[in-house]
């Protein structure tokens, strides 16, 4: 028997990677090399929102400073200089090596510039198994808009139903389901994803979806 799935669609920050950590020190340092102190903000003050947005709100204190654009590139510099503090979600490495094993095609969607998912893939030894990553700077309208998925669909030449999804976020979730792919939540907020199909608790169950026929799954199933 087939299995019920053909390839994979990784979300990366949060999903593959806990790089909300690094994220935060590189927005300090970038800051603070303009001489602007952010050390009281929370740890997880920005988790999940885009840095434009970030910037947006932190406009009133780093304006006059530094530049919108000069302080993105110094974040990703960082960002970048410094991938090797980032830690895989646990179960994420041993997942992507198994699906690569039994040649499930597995390609990156997010909405991270091109640079910072580079490093992620880096940091990780995993950037070998992944055929293409689409990336913010890849789209016109990054998530919750589909562009991203949709495009990542057409690349793989596979029917959107027959791709599986995995994200941690709302906004990510809402971006493949609008694309036609199958969701697949994990993390700490899996089960308040609406937009899911199947939650995960751990990384590791995915590889059920591609070598085993039998699994049963919520919404559409396409065969490979």
């Amino acid at each position: 028997m087939t299995a019920p799935f053909a390839a994979v669609a990784w979300d990366v920050d949060g999903t593959l990677v806990d790089s909300e950590p690094l994220h935060h020190r590189a927005l300090l340092a970038a800051s603070a090399a303009a001489g602007v102190d952010l050390s009281d903000l929370p740890d997880m003050a920005f988790r999940g929102i885009h840095v434009g947005d970030v910037w947006e709100m932190l406009a009133p204190r780093l304006s006059g400073a530094i530049g919108r654009e000069a302080w993105f590139a110094a974040i990703r510099d960082h960002y970048v200089s410094h991938r090797r503090e980032l830690v895989a979600v646990p179960g994420a490495v041993e997942t992507v090596r198994r699906l690569a094993e039994a040649g499930v095609p597995q390609v990156c969607v997010s909405n991270s510039e091109r640079a910072i998912v580079a490093a992620n893939l880096d940091a990780l030894g995993i950037a070998r198994l992944i055929r293409f990553s689409v990336t913010l700077d890849d789209v016109a309208a990054g998530k919750p808009d589909p562009e991203p998925y949709a495009r990542a669909v057409r690349r793989l030449t596979l029917p959107p139903a027959a791709v599986v999804a995995v994200e941690d976020s709302a906004t990510g979730a809402a971006s493949a389901r609008a694309a036609g792919l199958h969701v697949v939540a994990c993390g700490p907020d899996a089960d308040a994803i609406a937009d899911a199909h199947r939650v995960v608790a751990d990384l590791r169950d995915l590889a059920d979806l591609f070598v085993r026929a039998d699994v049963v799954v919520r919404g559409p199933v396409a065969t490979a």
